[in-house]
């Protein structure tokens, strides 16, 4: 079977992707989960000091209501440091002199807010993956305090965030919930829950009442920790807080329980405004316990105490006389009981220590030797003596002491079980994970197996799959893997996504394996039968590597070396930016060599520039035979003298390569990113501030300008008035938002909320879209008609451009202009002048894409992707859209480059196979990394960071290769078209 090198490379790129799918649902595990199911059982008795317990039934309750206020992105310092000072004043009231409970609750990462529901209310740690479900949350079928206290017959009032509606169905007597994702939104979004206060705070029928604030995650999202909303937010949630422990307070009564009040944070807030990583600031959470219960003692300071985001669950199921969840990982917080008598506190920490004990029995097959399993054992005896001596004697001092020392072998023991349980938290589906692996390497094996025939020049390769002895073995592998299928299925102990498939599906990746595996064995059949041609009759001429070959063989494989070191990782853009920066000098290299040697090393020669840069009315030259087929043709064959050039062309090739470096060192000084200098101020901050508002709009109208210049040279005329009405709606939705000014705008005041404007971009974006899409099928119709071709892919590039200039912040409109500046230079003074050939050019797309990922902000930390740019035009959440548009702002850099070079190849290159080629490339250099990748994940498993920087690395590969596959796609597409015409 004979297949174009081009639609051979976007096959195996599409089963890479699911094959790293079925990586990912392997790797990301199910949490410690409780296996048994909830029921009405007998709660655990106090250990028994003879034949029976005195205390079989569950303690009663400590407080008679309970109100929830979560604050969305409240992390410890909004209440605990300067700010809550100056905005807070009630709260910070009531954690230095009030009856309060102060604590920073440290949330594990992902930190997104449906995982870090789910870690409040059952007390587990939610698997990874829930970072994904956090855009469309399931039903939560894990135990949890919700569904416990709807079974004891208690009432639950929520307004907030519609998570918890999807969470927990049919379990609230009354809601109203509102999107946490349309993040333009910080003012309606929390007056909707504000507005039910008044009337539901008189009334009496209610248990438990949950508040869920998003506005001030929202305006963290808009634009960070530092802007002056946050203040203003701030003070507004205070003085709600104040509103309800008023009427708490009022409520309360002699003969009743006391109520409590919980103010607490779902996660932090990094300091670019995002969330999801691993940072202090987006780990640290404020908690305070509001309670008349915790009266203290005039001079009594108490210091907020550090605790796991995971203990609220324990502690509110203590509070409201509950059994604690099967699934917690949590232990209570002691202060919170540590005013009861010591039978009680002794019952309270038993209950708690018997859970984690029962959840370690049923995770891990060796309890019985694991610490905390004989410390528990230890403390449960030293209860049950301690019991004996109290119905004795229960006001001697010698059991108080006693008493203390069993709590505090209790304590010890709930610390060790804690930490025995988080350590067990991965459950890898490893079957899963390795046929994915296979999947992975298979493709990657054969792009590398067929690089000889891809790239040559016909651009076809042979996959032999029809012939007798591939389909003899073909048979055989697929009966194996069968049978190994049927046997790893049989013998499993836990649950296996792809034994739970249905057998056709299961059968299909078996098939899919065997005949990869095939096609591999052919591939290498053919190498070795070319090598033996090869030393029988051994070429006339060897060609040896550039510079160029070289750097690019180094620099991919030292990028995918470093990715085995979290600090790499976490810094991978300084890996980037060394290598952008190194391709430059080398190209400055070449250059000098080729002007001052020529390409034999003879004196004041140089590549003649030709001309102009726009190939809309050049034509495919003819196409050379052999290898360097697929070379570029805009160039001559024999360079021209240096003194040959006009002085504006000699110089600019020149300088080129400084003008892109300088380019880049610009960029870098524009968004710092990482971890280790993500605190640094850097020139976005300095325009994102209030008090630059004016220097943002003048530079947000020049990049606009620039934009325009730079692309609309090789549009038409329609697309052209497009462009421009669609860049100057752009200044127009950001005016109205807020971002820049207007010249005639005298106030601050915000025209509207931006969604008319976005909309009216949109409709020019789809315009650009449609025309060039059209004059792409006019191409096809008039085979001859190459300039409709290279401009309908340009208008599409232009198109892609407009959007993207919509969706970047304004402070990163410079990034987008400097980047079709370099394509720019580049194109019209280093690729066509020196000729570099399809790989090359195509190695270079991917380096700066993957630079200006990064140059825009961008980093492996799921905090800094910009959800709000998923919202720009839309009133309300819709699901489709807003992915994909928050997926384009995020990769627009790779994206757009990747276009570029579809354009630049289309336009440029004398081989009609060069696209075959271009795309050969790209899916292979993208293959590379995300092959090696998956497997360095499976052997640092069980690394301290696998979670907090090595599973958002493998989303971020997993995300880019999807992209890698559509632009393959594209590419292939676009051979075909090239061929047909």
């Amino acid at each position: 079977m004979r297949l174009g090198s081009g639609t051979f490379a976007a096959g195996c790129v599409v089963i890479e992707v699911l094959g790293v799918a079925l990586f990912l649902r392997g790797f990301f595990p199910a949490p410690v989960f409780s296996g048994a199911e909830r029921q009405a059982e007998s709660p655990a008795p106090e250990p028994s000091a003879g034949a029976s317990s005195n205390w079989t039934e569950l303690p009663p309750p400590l407080f008679s209501k309970v109100v929830i206020l979560l604050i969305d992105a409240l992390r410890d310092d909004f209440v605990f440091g300067s700010k809550g000072v100056k905005f807070m004043p009630y709260t910070t009231y009531l954690v230095e002199k009030g009856s309060s409970l102060s604590f920073v609750a440290e949330a594990k990462p992902p930190t997104v807010t449906m995982p870090r529901i789910k870690a409040l209310l059952t007390g587990s740690l939610p698997g990874f993956i829930d970072v994904v479900r956090n855009l469309n949350s399931p039903t939560l079928m894990e135990d949890n305090v919700i569904t416990r206290a709807k079974a004891a017959g208690k009432r639950i009032i929520f307004y907030g965030d519609e998570t918890w509606v999807k969470l927990f169905p049919k379990h609230f007597v009354e809601y109203d919930g509102t999107t946490s994702f349309f993040v333009s939104d910080y003012t309606e979004v929390d007056n909707n829950v504000t507005r039910h206060l008044d009337k539901v705070l008189k009334r009496q029928d209610w248990d438990m009442l949950i508040l869920h604030y998003l506005g001030l995650d929202h305006i963290g999202h808009i634009s960070g920790p530092s802007s002056p909303l946050v203040g203003h937010k701030l003070s507004e949630m205070d003085s709600i807080l104040m509103k309800i422990h008023t009427a708490l307070l009022a409520e309360e009564r002699d003969p009743l329980l006391p109520s409590l009040l919980v103010l607490c944070g779902d996660h932090g807030m990094s300091e670019a405004g995002g969330h999801g990583a691993s940072s202090m600031e987006e780990v640290n959470t404020a908690l305070v316990l509001v309670s008349s219960a915790f009266e203290r003692k005039p001079g009594d300071v108490r210091h907020p105490t550090r605790v796991q985001q995971t203990d609220l669950a324990a502690t509110l199921s203590i509070g409201l006389g509950l059994p604690i969840p099967k699934s917690n990982t949590g232990g209570l917080m002691f202060p919170v009981v540590e005013g009861r008598p010591m039978r009680e506190q002794l019952r309270f920490l038993h209950l708690n220590t018997l859970q984690l004990s029962k959840l370690l029995q049923e995770n891990v097959p060796s309890y019985n030797k694991e610490p905390g399993f004989e410390q528990f054992k230890v403390s449960e005896r030293s209860h049950r003596n301690w019991i004996r001596l109290y119905l004795e004697e229960n006001n001697s001092e010698v059991v108080f002491n006693l008493g203390a020392k069993v709590r505090r072998q209790y304590l010890d023991a709930l610390r060790t079980l804690k930490l025995s349980l988080s350590r067990r938290v991965a459950q890898y589906d490893v079957y899963s994970m390795a046929v994915g692996t296979v999947l992975v390497l298979e493709a990657l094996v054969l792009l590398l197996l067929s690089v000889p025939q891809a790239l040559s020049s016909r651009a076809e390769l042979d996959v032999p799959l029809l012939s007798p002895v591939c389909s003899l073995l073909f048979y055989l592998l697929l009966l194996a893997l069968a049978a190994l299928h049927v046997v790893v299925c049989t013998a499993a102990d836990s649950s296996c996504y792809l034994c739970g498939l249905p057998w056709l599906a299961a059968g299909g990746v078996m098939t899919l394996i065997a005949a990869l595996l095939c096609a591999g064995m052919s591939a290498l059949t053919r190498v070795f039968a070319g090598g033996k041609c090869l030393s029988q009759n051994p070429p006339q001429s060897t060609s040896r590597w550039s510079e160029l070959d070289l750097l690019s063989f180094l620099g991919t494989v030292g990028h995918v070396l470093s990715l085995g070191a979290s600090s790499f990782i976490e810094e991978e853009h300084q890996t980037w930016y060394f290598l952008v920066n190194t391709l430059c000098l080398a190209l400055c290299h070449q250059i000098y060599r080729k002007c001052l040697l020529g390409d034999d090393c003879a004196p004041q020669h140089c590549p003649h520039t030709g001309e102009e840069f726009d190939g809309v009315a050049v034509a495919l030259q003819g196409k050379r035979a052999g290898p360097e087929g697929w070379e570029l043709s805009r160039a001559p064959a024999d360079p021209s003298s240096l003194e040959a050039l006009r002085g504006s062309e000699r110089w600019m090739v020149l300088a080129s390569p400084w003008l892109v470096l300088a380019c880049c060192r610009l960029l870098r000084s524009l968004n710092q990113t990482g971890v280790q200098w993500a605190h640094r101020p850097d020139l976005g901050h300095w325009l994102t501030s209030s008090d630059h508002k004016a220097e943002l709009s003048v530079l947000a109208a020049l990049s606009l300008t620039m934009i325009f210049v730079l692309v609309q040279k090789r549009c038409s005329l329609t697309s052209k008035v497009a462009m421009a009405f669609g860049l100057l709606g752009i200044y127009c939705y950001r005016a109205a938002i807020g971002n820049v000014l207007f010249p005639w705008q005298q106030d601050n005041k915000d025209i509207s909320k931006g969604i008319t404007e976005a909309r009216f971009v949109y409709v020019f974006v789809l315009g650009i879209l449609f025309t060039g899409t059209k004059d792409l099928l006019k191409s096809q119709i008039i085979a001859a008609d190459f300039t409709a071709r290279t401009v309908g892919l340009w208008e599409i590039h232009s198109g892609l451009v407009l959007l993207a200039t919509l969706l970047l912040r304004p402070h990163n409109l410079p990034v987008l202009v400097l980047s079709l500046a370099i394509q720019t230079i580049m194109a019209q003074f280093i690729w066509r002048p020196l000729r570099h050939d399809v790989a090359e050019v195509t190695v270079m797309h991917y380096w700066f894409g993957q630079a200006f990922f990064y140059f825009q902000g961008n980093s492996n930390s799921i905090a800094t992707v910009d959800i709000s740019a998923g919202f720009v035009g839309l009133d309300a959440y819709m699901e489709i859209p807003a992915m994909f548009l928050t997926a384009f702002a995020t990769y627009s850099g790779p994206v757009l480059w990747a276009s570029h070079l579809v354009n630049f190849l289309t336009s440029e290159a004398s081989s009609g196979s060069a696209l075959s080629h271009a795309c050969f490339c790209y899916a292979l250099i993208c293959s590379i990394p995300v092959s090696v990748y998956i497997i360095l994940v499976t052997s640092l498993r069980y690394h301290l960071f696998i979670w907090s920087v090595f599973s958002p690395k493998l989303l971020y590969e997993g995300m880019h290769l999807l992209i890698t596959a559509a632009v393959c796609i594209f590419f292939t597409a676009m051979d075909q078209t090239n061929t047909k015409s």
